[in-house]
C-alpha cells in the first residue's frame, strides 16, 4: 500500500485559514512573546514592530502557526487585562493582514480571549485549562479552537513544590475533566486541542515522565500540543543554559511526535520545521523533496 495515498483514513482539521491532517502531518507553532520578561527571549519581541516582524518571519521560515503571548506564565508583576489586550491585539491584526498562518493567543483570561478573537485569532491557547469560568463560553460562542493545558493553580503566582502521585494519570484526568467542561459549555470536541503542560507546575522528573508516556495523553483522542522548547527540564537534564538547549529541545520534540503529539510549540522555527519534516518523511507521511542519490545507473557513490 502506498503510504502517501491514504485519503480515506484522513481527517482534515480546518484551523484558521489552514487545513491540517494530523494523521500524517506535524504543525510547528512559533513562540512570539510581546512581553518585557518572557522566559526565553527576555523581551526581544516586546516592541510592536518587532513582534509583527517575528511572526511574519516565522511564517516565511515554515511555521504553520504563531502563538502570541502578552503575559508570561511564570511568576512576576501583575499585568491588567487591558494591558494584555493592548499588547496582543495589534500584533494579531497586523499578522492576519500579512499571512494566512494560524494565529493563537496565549492567555488565561476570557476578556482577553474575546478581544483576541475579535482581532483575528483562530485559537485560544489557555495555559490555565479553562481556569476562568467564562472562558469556555467565549470559545463556544466564537467558534474558534482552544488549547486546554494542564497546570495547577493561577499563573503568575509563587506555588509550592510540585507533587504528584502519578503525574501522567493526574494530568490525563485533569484534561479529560476540562474537555468535558468545554463540551458541556458548547465547545465542539473537534475544536479542542490538549497540552499536558511540560514544566507548568511540574519538576524535571515530571516533565520527563510526561514525555516518556505521552501516548497515554494522546489516547484521549484529541490533537496533542507539546510545548517543550528550551524548557527547564531540558536544561536540567543536560546542564545547559537557555541559549544552549536547541539539540535537547529537538530530541524531546521528536520523542513527543513519536508518542502522538502533532502540534509543536518551538522557539527556533527553521530547525524545528526541518526536524518535523524529517520525521514526516521517515514515517512515510511526506514524500522527499527530491530523489537523486543512487537513482542513476552510473551513480555509485
Amino acid at each position: 500500500m502506498d503510504p502517501y495515498v491514504l485519503a480515506a483514513e484522513r481527517t482534515v482539521h480546518r484551523i484558521g485559514r489552514r487545513d491540517f491532517d494530523f494523521s500524517h502531518q506535524v504543525a510547528v507553532m512559533a513562540v512570539i512573546n510581546r512581553t518585557p520578561d518572557s522566559f526565553f527571549d527576555q523581551g526581544a519581541t516586546f516592541a510592536l514592530d518587532s513582534a509583527v516582524a517575528a511572526c511574519v518571519q516565522a511564517a516565511r521560515n515554515g511555521a504553520d502557526w504563531v502563538d502570541i503571548g502578552g503575559v508570561p506564565f511564570g511568576r512576576g508583576p501583575i499585568v491588567s487585562a487591558e494591558e494584555e489586550i493592548d499588547r496582543v491585539a495589534p500584533v494579531i491584526r497586523a499578522v492576519a493582514a500579512e499571512t494566512d498562518v494560524v494565529i493563537s493567543v496565549d492567555t488565561n483570561r476570557a476578556e482577553v480571549a474575546r478581544a483576541a478573537i475579535d482581532a483575528g485569532a483562530a485559537v485560544i491557547n489557555d495555559t490555565s485549562g479553562l481556569g476562568d469560568p467564562d472562558m469556555a463560553g467565549v470559545i463556544a460562542r466564537s467558534g474558534v479552537h482552544v488549547v486546554i493545558t494542564h497546570s495547577v493553580g493561577p499563573p503568575r503566582t509563587e506555588k509550592p513544590a510540585a507533587r504528584f502521585d502519578d503525574v501522567v494519570s493526574e494530568v490525563r484526568e485533569f484534561l479529560v475533566e476540562r474537555v468535558d467542561r468545554a463540551t458541556a459549555a458548547g465547545v465542539p470536541r473537534e475544536k479542542i486541542i490538549i497540552d499536558p503542560g511540560h514544566d507548568l507546575d511540574k519538576n524535571t522528573l515530571h516533565s520527563l515522565e510526561l514525555t516518556r508516556r505521552l501516548d497515554e495523553i494522546s489516547d484521549i483522542g484529541l490533537p496533542v500540543l507539546a510545548a517543550v522548547s528550551n524548557k527547564d527540564f531540558i536544561g536540567e537534564s543536560l546542564d545547559r543554559a537557555k541559549p544552549d538547549r536547541l539539540a535537547g529541545s529537538l530530541a524531546a520534540m521528536v520523542m513527543c511526535v513519536e508518542r502522538g503529539a502533532r502540534i509543536l510549540r518551538m522557539h527556533d522555527v527553521a530547525a524545528s520545521v526541518d526536524a518535523a519534516r524529517m520525521v514526516e518523511s521517515v514515517m512515510g507521511w511526506r514524500k522527499p523533496v527530491r530523489l537523486e542519490h543512487n537513482t542513476h545507473p552510473t551513480h555509485n557513490v
